[in-house]
């Protein structure tokens, strides 16, 4: 049982330092001004109809 808890504790602690890890490679290749971009076109697309905000 201690094992099996030792096994669980080292895996979880792998997935958080393999995420950290994917998430800085993103970062590095990430470009501000393409992300810039992407957010100047978001939200202008016409509106599909069943997609509207309720009336509040």
């Amino acid at each position: 049982m201690l094992n099996q808890f030792i096994n669980v504790a080292v895996a979880e602690k792998l997935a958080a330092l393999r995420t950290e890890r994917y998430f800085q490679e993103r970062a590095a290749r990430a470009n501000r001004a393409d992300f810039l971009a992407m957010l100047e076109k978001a939200g202008t697309g016409t509106l599909i109809e069943g997609d509207e905000l309720p009336p509040a």
